[in-house]
């Protein structure tokens, strides 16, 4: 879900067609302000081809495929089974239709820009409460890639040196805090953001690798041994409210959707719809392989972690371990430059006296990052990343951070705000055919996100553990050198002791 999937735009040719026209319609002008700000950063750049249909759904399927479908076993696991997988189809099919909905937006109100179709349909107040959204957003994805690296990463350490299982609370936060000053500081300092974002197609790629070492798992039946339980294949469970955050956090990809489109060669409402039912079939159809390979190999006992559930001597698995922490560091300078710019915005919006063109025409999430040098930028982007670390050990379990995010901040950016905003944009009565479905998206966002948070904010610090060696993993070593775990399974992500 993931944000590394900016795609560069065809600036050239938008500015052509746009002179060409020669119209002086504001409106018409204004249906480009993502493309016009974006011209900024690109002045001089060479012409290059729009987008074909496949390569513009190849381009939507890599900013949708991410690290959120590592949890989506474990959404099976709350919600059940058979019922989590009738919720992944809902999921899909509403993020389809809000998908759709935004650009209808963009046409109804002329702005071209997430934020420019909020401002447009409810001024300042829906500017800033979309840009709040769009810091909690990232600002949460960089915990959680803190609570993965510091997972993933300390199991690949304690199979190198196994004495240091006995300490794995330690070890887990020492490799966050290196790879924190090491890697993730100088990457969020990087002159140029903008080209690390090219390497979203290798995290696509790590993940489709993964996905073929989970499925192999399961089919080599190395797993064999884990125990079933009367939770393992009920088919429903109570926890409808959490699954569904899990899930819209891994098809969430609404910050990309005017880029994508604007990238399309021949855009118009018809070649967006079938982009999008590819793309979000695409991603759809990976997260089911992802939820039933995972489901089907530890059923209950599923983590919000999937590759927590593989044993530490587990080579195949400790690779994958590896290249997912590679995905999430080229990631995490990404959600850090969208969190730093959208605090920036709000910082010099406010001290205005005008409100300057960068601030109503260029969404925060689109810029290339060059150029951003000064000592403001620094000390901002150093307060952002301390913050998500220091945040971050107060969860050692990925579930909870998905489910928080999920709730708090993807689920009103997919489904209420697009919503709300045709609802108010379109000329139609409420009760028409045309905004109904709006309404209800916007009625079930909101129902999902006020019960979710009643129901997981106040046990969001629980007793959730890692570092946990699970009963079907033990052997004499590990006894000696490592924390067992039982397999009584549990709604958290521990296992009881034995």
């Amino acid at each position: 879900m993931d944000s590394t999937g900016n795609k560069k735009n065809t600036v050239s040719e938008f500015s052509y067609m746009l002179q060409r026209q020669g119209s002086d319609d504001s409106t018409e002008a204004a249906a480009f302000d993502d493309i016009n700000s974006l011209m900024k950063n690109n002045e001089g750049s060479k012409e290059e081809t729009l987008s074909s249909l496949p390569q513009a759904s190849f381009n939507y399927i890599n900013s949708i495929v991410g690290s959120g479908v590592i949890g989506i076993p474990y959404a099976l696991h709350r919600a059940g089974f058979g019922l989590g997988l009738f919720l992944l189809v809902i999921v899909a099919v509403i993020t389809d239709y809000s998908l759709i909905l935004m650009v209808r937006c963009g046409h109804l109100s002329g702005r071209f820009s997430y934020p420019g179709v909020m401002e447009a349909a409810y001024g300042k107040a829906g500017y800033y409460l979309l840009s709040l959204l769009q810091f909690m957003y990232p600002f949460l994805a960089m915990i959680s890639y803190n609570v993965v690296v510091g997972d993933t990463l300390s199991k690949v350490l304690v199979r190198l040196v196994p004495s240091w299982g006995s300490s794995m609370g330690p070890v887990r936060f020492g490799v966050v805090l290196v790879v924190t000053v090491f890697v993730v500081i100088p990457l969020c300092l990087y002159k140029n953001v903008s080209r690390l974002a090219k390497a979203s197609f290798l995290s696509l790629a790590c993940v489709v690798i993964i996905l073929f070492a989970v499925v192999y798992k399961l089919l080599a039946g190395d797993y064999a041994v884990v125990p079933d339980t009367p939770e393992s294949w009920r088919f429903a469970h109570t926890d409808l409210i959490p699954a569904v955050g899990i899930m819209a956090f891994a098809f969430m990809c609404h910050h990309n959707t005017f880029l994508v489109y604007q990238s399309m060669r021949n855009a118009t409402l018809e070649r967006w719809e079938k982009v999008t039912h590819i793309s979000v079939g695409f991603a759809w159809l990976v997260a089911v392989c992802f939820g039933i390979a995972g489901y089907c190999t530890f059923r209950a006992l599923s983590q919000g972690d999937l590759l927590e559930n593989y044993c530490w001597d587990d080579d195949l698995m400790n690779f994958a371990r590896v290249l997912f922490s590679i995905s999430i560091l080229l990631t995490f300078p990404i959600e850090c430059f969208v969190s730093r710019e959208i605090v920036r915005t709000q910082i010099k919006r406010f001290y205005s006296q005008e409100v300057v063109e960068y601030d109503t025409d260029k969404d925060p999430s689109h810029a290339t990052g060059a150029g951003e040098e000064d000592d403001k930028s620094v000390a901002t982007t150093l307060v952002i990343v301390l913050a998500a670390f220091i945040i971050s050990p107060y969860t050692e379990c990925l579930g909870p951070v998905l489910e928080l995010n999920g709730l708090l901040a993807a689920i009103p950016l997919a489904y209420v705000l697009p919503g709300l905003a045709y609802i108010q944009l379109s000329p139609h009565s409420l009760f028409s055919q045309e905004k109904l479905p709006a309404a209800g998206l916007v009625l079930f966002g909101t129902f999902v996100t006020i019960s979710g948070a009643a129901l997981l904010v106040p046990n969001l610090i629980g007793d959730c553990r890692t570092g946990i060696i699970m009963g079907y993993c033990r052997d004499d070593e590990l006894a000696v050198n490592g924390t067992m775990a039982g397999t009584t399974p549990s709604t958290d992500c521990t296992s009881d002791g034995v």
